[in-house]
């Protein structure tokens, strides 16, 4: 009875939220962001210049435990990293941690046999006090001390050049200073300055990360432009009041109707191909895969899934 109920407090996993799936996204869509993150905010000295990729998140200590880390990145050659990071999202101090952390890096140690750093991004001040805390484990010698993301290490970002070169921090910088208006404006400004369909991405990213107050101000910003909106809100009411371009906005709201749609089917097909080729799928990656409104990127997706081998071969980067 002791044995299975470890085992189910170690397998267990409730269901992820809004901002926990968000800010599991900003890494897995730009694996370099946590190379970054580690380097230029917590000063630690990894090799610059190598290939980072996102890898599988699935780590196994013993036969009958699979462990899911958030998501798991490598720096360096695929097939012979030289540092592996485990960034972990945490928004709430939870003593399974404590066992599940120093778990992880080791069973990620065992896998790769290379240096693992476990990166913990913590949206409180007081999570992040928490998390810095030094894991004593029962083996000799082994004390696990992780790399802590907190509020205070996310700088406010203020600059609409700094918030274009990188729209995860400044997404990142709303989540933790967006009461500061300069912050809201310098975002809202990059977002004219991102290419293709990275500007509704970083302010989807944005808004499910801020806080009720801020996305409120986002969306009075929002409805101040002259250019498209992207938030649930401002879909629905971009322009209120205003009687030029409203049958365009009809249209458009068909258009990104039928993308949406279209999204959503292709998300299941690749999900679909991955359970009938018996591939399984965390629930952070089934959570990355819906959550995608790239309609290219699907596709690409959904030919990847017909020869994968793993979920990590359908975000693997091209050579």
């Amino acid at each position: 009875m002791i044995v299975a109920e470890s085992i189910f407090r170690i397998t267990f996993r409730a269901i992820p939220s809004p901002l926990h799936d968000t800010l599991n996204m900003l890494f897995r869509h730009r694996p370099q962001f946590a190379v970054e993150m580690l380097r230029d905010r917590l000063g630690m000295g990894l090799p610059d210049g190598l290939p980072v990729q996102l890898v599988g998140n699935e780590l196994n200590d013993r036969p009958s435990i699979d462990l899911h880390p958030d998501t798991v990145i490598t720096v360096g050659p695929q097939h012979a990293p030289l540092h592996a990071i485990i960034v972990e999202i945490q928004q709430r101090e939870e003593s399974s941690k404590q066992q599940a952390l120093p778990r992880y890096a080791a069973a990620l140690w065992l896998q790769l046999a290379c240096p693992v750093t476990v990166l913990v991004i913590c949206p409180t001040a007081r999570t992040a006090i928490w998390a810095a805390k030094p894991i004593d484990t029962s083996l000799s010698g082994y004390t696990l001390t992780c790399q802590v993301i907190g509020p205070d290490h996310i700088p406010i970002v203020t600059d609409p050049a700094e918030a274009a070169a990188s729209p995860e921090l400044a997404a990142m910088s709303v989540m933790a200073h967006g009461e500061r208006a300069p912050v809201l404006e310098a975002f809202v400004a990059a977002l004219g300055r991102l290419p293709g369909e990275h500007a509704p991405q970083h302010y989807e990213y944005a808004y499910r990360l801020a806080s009720r107050a801020v996305r409120h101000l986002l969306e009075e910003m929002m409805e101040s432009t002259t250019w498209p909106v992207y938030s649930p809100f401002a879909r629905q009411h971009y322009g209120k009041g205003l009687q030029a371009g409203r049958a365009a906005g009809r249209e458009e709201g068909r258009e990104e109707g039928r993308r949406k749609g279209c999204a959503e089917g292709e998300a299941r097909a690749v999900l679909t191909i991955l359970e009938v080729r018996g591939i399984s799928v965390s629930d952070s990656d089934r959570a990355f895969i819906k959550a995608c409104t790239d309609l290219g990127l699907l596709d690409e997706w959904v030919r990847r899934a017909a020869t994968a081998t793993s979920v990590a071969d359908l975000f693997a980067e091209e050579s």
